[in-house]
């Protein structure tokens, strides 16, 4: 772990001098061989965890820490243009590659690609430690959002504030044996269809239409652009992608194992545990995706809790499609 010491004392010298901080301390651009994007600096990397993590971060480095998590099929793009207006607002803004996704890789080629929804979390945990993230704003979407909410159910002491697109989104493997009516069910065809062989087999031979697909059902009115899906397209080409994605959805209806190192987690979110953290959920009023409606959550959380309704055809990828209102939520939380 030396050279995560000497970084750390390279990123606090940075900031006491003023410099663009940790974005010069590797060279390597945030999108594989694609130009950089002016909302990100230059991709670093950290081990932590079972994983060597790939992630962006943004703004003064002694800055309250903000951790930005994206979900599937979708990658750290989603923040582009969040994370600059956070660092513009002095906010020390991290931005990872999910296990999967980007230039994450497993450290060991024996681990389980695992995607249930507590195997992330203790990424995100591990990936806290590893930088020495103190109680951060926890903020996602999608998985991401997942991820959030069971950071601040699970150790609420950790988490400063919540950011959550789609509102409370813990799950558990009991919840999902009950069928829903038959017009919700059509809106999960996709975990069906990776619950077979040919599912699976069908994601890794298309997976970038795949995701082109998830995207324009998700987001109807998002008038996305080709250069723009294709940048976090790349980050479906993870040789690690298509295990973790299908094993996430064989796991949610129990048709797929987890870690046993996990159980006592996920029996905890079981129970559907409450959170007190200060929290701000958001909806596009666009949502083409599956999302439950926001007054069957907001009594999971008892803490200060806020609501909003982004208008204006905003789809499932809202931070992308209203980076704007994503991260005035972030800052707004922060003070409550």
């Amino acid at each position: 772990m030396e050279s995560v010491n000497v970084r750390r004392r390279q990123v606090l010298a940075a900031a006491m001098l003023g410099a663009a901080g940790v974005h010069a301390i590797e060279a390597t651009s945030a999108f594989g061989q694609s130009s950089p994007d002016a909302g990100f600096g230059p991709l670093l990397r950290i081990q932590a965890g079972d994983l060597d993590v790939a992630y962006v971060e943004a703004g003064p480095a002694l800055g309250v820490p903000v951790l930005l998590l994206h979900g599937w099929p979708y990658d750290i793009h989603t923040y582009v243009d969040v994370a600059p207006r956070l660092a513009a607002a002095g906010y020390r803004v991290i931005v990872p590659h999910l296990r999967g996704y980007g230039a994450t890789r497993f450290l060991s080629d024996s681990a389980p690609r695992n995607g249930q929804q507590t195997a992330l979390a203790a990424d995100a945990i591990a990936l806290m430690e590893a930088l020495d993230l103190d109680r951060p704003i926890v903020a996602g979407c999608d998985w991401g959002a997942r991820t959030a909410c069971i950071l601040a159910a699970l150790w609420p002491e950790r988490c400063r504030g919540l950011v959550s697109v789609s509102g409370y989104l813990i799950g558990s493997q009991e919840l999902n044996r009950a069928p829903l009516p038959p017009q919700a069910e059509l809106q999960w065809w996709y975990q069906y269809y990776f619950v077979t062989e040919r599912g699976e087999a069908g994601y890794r031979k298309y997976t970038h239409e795949f995701a082109r697909l998830v995207w324009q059902l998700a987001s109807p009115k998002w008038q996305f652009s080709d250069t723009t899906f294709q940048r976090s397209a790349e980050a479906l080409d993870n040789p690690d992608h298509v295990a973790i994605a299908i094993h996430n959805y064989r796991w949610r209806l129990g048709l797929a194992p987890g870690e046993a190192r996990f159980n006592e987690l996920e029996q905890r979110l079981g129970s559907f545990p409450a959170i007190a953290t200060p929290t701000i959920t958001l909806e596009g009023d666009a949502n083409g995706a599956p999302h439950p409606d926001p007054a069957t959550y907001a009594r999971r959380f008892t803490g200060r809790y806020q609501h909003r309704l982004i208008a204006g055809g905003i789809g499932h990828n809202l931070p992308q499609e209203a980076p704007g209102e994503f991260a005035q939520a972030v800052i707004d939380v922060a003070s409550f």
